[in-house]
């Protein structure tokens, strides 16, 4: 198996609330084979779909029923340690939940994170020892 994830997709409780934020407060587009029942997002080479809870639960044949610390966050990697506070305040703008504040990290970057409405937790991050791209894509040390 190749080393590559497509798609990244949330389960949701409530898409139009979901869509809401994600499109009109943080400002990204969806794309146009989005409908009804899915939204798919291009967030920088990766599909970020949003799409009910239980339907994805039944898609999968687990229980919609999880609470909690699902063991995954999602990261965004900004150029600038002043990017991530700048990226915690427009999340919270639009609606999410500010779970950490940015401090200063063990591992010599900078980070926060924030909880969209459905509670999925997101990692805002400068990471010093890590190089951008002109699209904001990670560039890992080989």
């Amino acid at each position: 198996m190749e080393p590559r994830i497509s798609v990244v997709t949330l389960g949701v409780s409530d898409l139009e609330r979901a869509r809401d934020f994600y499109l009109k407060g943080l400002g990204w587009q969806a794309s146009s084979s989005s409908n009804e029942h899915i939204t798919f997002i291009d967030a920088g080479g990766l599909v970020l779909a949003l799409y009910s809870r239980k339907a994805l639960a039944e898609d999968a044949r687990v229980s919609p029923a999880g609470s909690g610390f699902g063991g995954i966050t999602l990261a965004h990697n900004v150029h600038a340690k002043a990017a991530v506070d700048a990226t915690l305040a427009e999340a919270v703008g639009a609606g999410a939940v500010l779970l950490k504040p940015a401090e200063d990290t063990f591992w010599g970057g900078y980070s926060g994170y924030f909880a969209d409405p459905d509670g999925h937790p997101w990692e805002v991050a400068y990471n010093p020892h890590w190089k951008l791209d002109y699209t904001g894509r990670v560039v890992l040390p080989r």
